[in-house]
Formats: C-alpha cells, sequence, structure tokens
C-alpha cells in the first residue's frame, strides 16, 4: 500500500450511473458531458491495461417507482424547494428505468464479459448489492470512484466505502454534478478528509508508476 501509487492486484475501479439517461438524454446534455465521459474513458483505458477489475453501478428502478425512496425532504437536487412538499418527493420522478434504453450504460464505457454490473436501488452502490462481496473475493482493498452525482451516488457510497475500510481514490474531473458549486464543495472541502481526491491524469501516473 502506497500513498502516491495504485497496486492494479488490490484496486478496482467503480463507475457509477453511467447511463443514457444521465448523458444521452439530449445534445445539450451530450455537450455538457463530452469532457467528463472523456476522462472517464480515460480512465477505463488504463484500468483494462492493467487488468483492474471494472464496475458499474447503476440504477434499477421500477416503472412506477416503488422500489425508490419515498421520504420528505426539503429541496430537489438542485436546491429548490418542493412547490408541494407533500406531493412531490412521493410521486414518481426517476429518470432511470430497468430494463429500458435509460438505464443502459453508454456505449462510451461499454461493459467487457467479464466486468461486474452491480444493480442498485438507493444512492449507496453497497446498499443491499453483491458489491462489498465482490470485492472482498478478489482481494480488492481500494476503489476509484468516477461519475454522477458528486453530491448523491458518489458521496454515499464514498461514505459507505470508507466505513467499509477500503481506500478511496475520487476522480474530480471523471466525477459531475448539475450543480458545480456543490461538486467544488465536495471535492475541496469534504472528499479530502476521508479520501484521496486527484485528477484524471494523477490516477492514471498513480496506476502506471
Amino acid at each position: 500500500m502506497s500513498y502516491n501509487k495504485l497496486e492494479p492486484e488490490r484496486t478496482a475501479l467503480l463507475f457509477f450511473d453511467m447511463l443514457n439517461a444521465y448523458v444521452h438524454s439530449s445534445e445539450e446534455q451530450e455537450s455538457i458531458t463530452k469532457s467528463f465521459v472523456t476522462n472517464c474513458q480515460k480512465i477505463l483505458s488504463v484500468g483494462r491495461t492493467r487488468n483492474i477489475p471494472v464496475y458499474y453501478a447503476r440504477a434499477d428502478h421500477r416503472h412506477d417507482g416503488k422500489d425508490s425512496a419515498n421520504l420528505y425532504n426539503d429541496t430537489n437536487i438542485s436546491g429548490e424547494p418542493w412547490p408541494d412538499p407533500e406531493d412531490k418527493p412521493f410521486r414518481p420522478y426517476l429518470l432511470v428505468y430497468a430494463g429500458d434504453w435509460s438505464s443502459e450504460i453508454i456505449e462510451e464505457l461499454k461493459p467487457e464479459k467479464d466486468d461486474y454490473i452491480i444493480a442498485k436501488h438507493r444512492w449507496n452502490a453497497f446498499f443491499q448489492t453483491h458489491l462489498e462481496l465482490s470485492l472482498r473475493t478478489r482481494g480488492i482493498d481500494t476503489l476509484i470512484l468516477c461519475g454522477g452525482a458528486t453530491e448523491v451516488g458518489i458521496a454515499a457510497t464514498a461514505y459507505c466505502a470508507r466505513d467499509s475500510d477500503y481506500n478511496v481514490v475520487i476522480v474530480s474531473d471523471a466525477c459531475r454534478s448539475s450543480n458545480q458549486d456543490n461538486h467544488e464543495q465536495f471535492m475541496n472541502r469534504i472528499f479530502p478528509f476521508m479520501a484521496r481526491v486527484r485528477t484524471t491524469e494523477q490516477v492514471v501516473a498513480m496506476l502506471n508508476s
């Protein structure tokens, strides 16, 4: 184990919600996410050359939304208060549905036959999935996190990974949020005390060192 290096045999790469719904839903969305997707591709490419196991955590919701979390909260993901707090949080407003184009992993990061697909129903990719069992079986102690949204799935998964005694590397420019301020706050003020925050090029160097 080393602060400045990543050992391929003890490291796994996890892409969180790299799905059509979040990247290819419109030309505008494709333009917004282009550089972020390119960075994910760079990480995936070097990961494959180093024989690092690749995991894809993806949302797996029913079309009627009855397996989603129906909880009270104050705002939507953009920080805007609900117009009617008694109504909006309890109506299905999901963008991703199981068995649908929306939940397919983007072609740019197309899984291969030996990769792991982690179907999840909450923000945390560990919660009631086989992710931890698969990592322990492979002898993995370090997790590279990419994807989005930064303050949602990446944060929830990073906290759980940390509390499960995994070393975590969060790739700052291979994660994204629709709220840039949220993204920067997490990358600059929150994640550094629980993980190593690195750019794509830094992670590539750590894997190749």
